[in-house]
C-alpha cells in the first residue's frame, strides 16, 4: 500500500514536481469561488480555492460527492467558469471568456478523457482520432499523421479501422487517450478514466497515462473517487466543502508497468 508524504502548503516550490521544481505553472488557480443560486438559495461549490499545477506534473484529484471536486473539473476543464477569482490557463487568463471562447480554448489547451469513452459509435478509431483536430482546421494528411502516431503511442497500430463495437473497454479507453493527445494540449483532463474497466485493464490505462508522464512530459490531471487508483499520480489534491482539505505528494507512487509484469494473464475458457 502506498504512502503520502503531506506537503507543506505555505511553499510553492513543494506543490511543483519534484523532479522539475521550477516548471512554468500550466494552472493557476487564485481565490477561485463558484456560487449557483437555486430559487432563493446561494450554494458555495469553491470557497477561495488557490492552486499551482506545473508543467509535467501528474496530479489527483479526490473528493467526496458535493466536496467540489466536479466543479473544480469543470472550471479547470473551461467547462465553466468561476463566480470570483482568477483561472490562468498555460499563460492565458480564461476566468472571464465567453462560452465560444472556452470552446475554443479546450479544443487547443486540453484533452479531455471520460469514463463512458465518449466515441461516435459509427466511426473507426482513426476517425474519432482525428475528429479534434477537424475541429482545429488541421489538414487532412497532418490529421492521418498525427493520428496514427497517436494510436500507435497507446499500443493501438493496426486497430486504426476499428469501430468503437469492434474494440474491448480498455482498447477503446486506448482511443479516447490518442484522441485527447493529437492537439498536443498543455493539459490531459481525465474524469473517473477506469471507472468503467477491469482491474487488469485499469492497471493497463494507468500505465500509458505513467508513461505518457514519465516519457514525454504530459501534464496530466487525473479526476478519481479510488484510493488505489490515485496512488498512481505523483501528487494527490482532497477537496472537502469546497476547499483544498489536503495536498499530498506521493511518497510510494505505484508503478503500473511494474504490476502489469506481475499480473497473471487472462485466459478466456472455452467454450463446450
Amino acid at each position: 500500500m502506498s504512502t503520502v508524504a503531506e506537503i507543506d502548503l505555505s511553499t510553492e516550490a513543494k506543490h511543483a514536481d519534484v523532479e522539475t521544481p521550477l516548471a512554468r505553472p500550466v494552472i493557476q488557480l487564485d481565490h477561485i469561488h463558484k456560487i449557483y443560486t437555486m430559487g432563493d438559495v446561494e450554494v458555495h461549490a469553491l470557497r477561495g480555492v488557490s492552486l499551482t499545477i506545473r508543467e509535467g506534473e501528474f496530479v489527483a484529484i479526490m473528493g467526496a460527492s458535493g466536496s467540489g471536486k466536479s466543479t473544480m473539473m469543470n472550471i479547470i476543464g473551461c467547462l465553466d467558469r468561476p463566480s470570483r477569482g482568477a483561472y490562468i490557463l498555460d499563460g492565458q487568463d480564461v476566468s472571464e471568456l465567453s462560452k465560444d471562447e472556452r470552446a475554443d480554448i479546450r479544443n487547443r489547451k486540453i484533452g479531455f478523457v471520460f469514463q463512458g469513452f465518449n466515441l461516435l459509435s459509427r466511426t473507426s478509431a482513426l476517425e474519432n482520432v482525428e475528429l479534434p483536430m477537424l475541429y482545429a482546421g488541421v489538414e487532412g494528411a497532418e490529421r492521418r499523421r498525427r493520428a496514427l502516431d497517436a494510436l500507435a503511442s497507446v499500443g493501438l497500430a493496426g486497430r486504426e479501422q476499428n469501430h468503437p463495437n469492434q474494440l474491448s473497454g480498455g482498447q477503446q479507453q486506448r482511443v479516447a487517450v490518442a484522441r485527447a493527445l493529437v492537439n498536443q494540449p498543455a493539459l490531459i483532463l481525465a474524469d473517473e478514466p477506469t471507472g468503467n474497466l477491469d482491474s487488469r485493464t485499469s492497471v493497463e490505462v494507468m500505465e500509458i497515462f505513467q508513461r505518457l508522464n514519465r516519457e514525454h512530459g504530459i501534464t496530466l490531471i487525473l479526476v478519481t473517487h479510488e484510493p488505489d487508483i490515485a496512488e498512481y499520480a505523483k501528487r494527490i489534491i482532497v477537496f472537502k466543502d469546497g476547499r483544498i482539505k489536503r495536498d499530498e505528494l506521493v511518497a510510494d507512487q505505484r508503478d503500473a508497468a511494474e504490476e502489469l509484469r506481475n499480473l497473471p494473464e487472462i485466459v478466456d475458457e472455452e467454450e463446450d
